[in-house]
């Protein structure tokens, strides 16, 4: 990837910026603090937060210059989002998992009432945070709305409902795409959006974002549906083979191995499309939101 130092400088800024931003474990409630950070801190793919700056920079601004402040404030709050919500998933109740990010999970490290809290805390701290971000009111608002759109009963929390009202049960490939878009989705395309509205970008490049962001969240969750059949728990950090084992319809369980992979393909060249009519073939400045693009759908965990 011709991008990946910019990738990799970006990642260390999302790190640096949500340890900045995550209350200090040395200060009351100290457990609960430190949890919060144990959740976030760990090794992650910073998939989100990277299709923020992405995004900012796809929009013809030099990479380097994607590392403004306000892009920071979205990055942080979709980030904390993302690690709220894994926290409650692990969670007994839901799919009572043990192990994430190669670790035990928060409710093991801790216990599950400190798991509780730290997935509303960080969920507070996520606006909290967007809300302070350094651009126009209008723009703030709407990356706001997007956020938490992407996260409520109409996106990712609804599209939970869904799995777990439908555990044990087969779904029709129609009705799974829409959980997954939900669920998965949601927050993957709000990441790219966002970098869009705090970029200033107009409806037309919102749209484009927005088509960008659902196949590249399709494309993620057919890519993890393939790895939770074919990898092992420690290449994944999380448990491997959980979806069958709770009996849980997934590409692989409608389509096939064979199929599965051809709907992969296909939805990566829908995404291609979409981003050369998004930025141009051969543009610079979108080549990090196309290599994370091909990272969300040919990654090994």
């Amino acid at each position: 990837m011709r991008s990946k130092a910019t990738l990799d400088a970006w990642r260390e800024r999302v790190d640096a910026a949500l340890a900045r931003h995550l209350p200090d474990d040395t200060r009351e409630p100290r457990t609960l603090h430190a949890a919060m950070r144990y959740a976030v801190l760990g090794d992650g793919k910073r998939l989100r937060p990277l299709l923020v700056y992405a995004a900012g920079a796809a929009l013809g601004s030099p990479p380097e210059d994607a590392h403004d402040d306000a892009l920071d404030h979205a990055a942080v709050a979709i980030e904390l989002v993302h690690a709220y919500s894994l926290v409650h998933d692990d969670l007994p109740a839901m799919d009572d998992d043990a192990l994430r990010r190669g670790r035990p999970t928060v409710h093991i490290a801790f216990d599950e009432a400190t798991a509780i809290l730290v997935g509303d805390a960080l969920q507070s701290e996520a606006f909290l945070v967007l809300s302070a971000a350094p651009a126009p009111a209008d723009a703030v608002r709407a990356a706001l709305r997007e956020l938490a759109h992407a996260a409520g009963s109409r996106g990712m929390c609804g599209g939970q409902a869904i799995d777990m009202a439908m555990t044990g049960q087969s779904q029709a490939l129609e009705a799974l795409a829409t959980m997954h878009r939900m669920k998965t989705g949601a927050l993957i395309e709000a990441a790219v959006v966002m970098g869009g509205l705090l970029r200033g970008a107009d409806t037309a490049t919102i749209d484009a974002l927005r088509r960008v962001g659902a196949l590249l969240g399709l494309g993620f969750q057919i890519k993890d549906d393939l790895l939770d059949a074919e990898a092992d728990s420690a290449t994944l950090g999380k448990t491997a083979g959980k979806d069958q084992a709770q009996g849980k319809s997934t590409y692989m369980t409608l389509l096939g191995l064979d199929g599965a992979r051809a709907r992969l393909d296909a939805v990566a060249r829908d995404l291609d499309a979409a981003l050369a009519s998004l930025t141009g073939r051969g543009n610079d400045n979108g080549r990090a939101l196309a290599d994370l693009a091909v990272m969300a759908v040919r990654r090994s965990r």
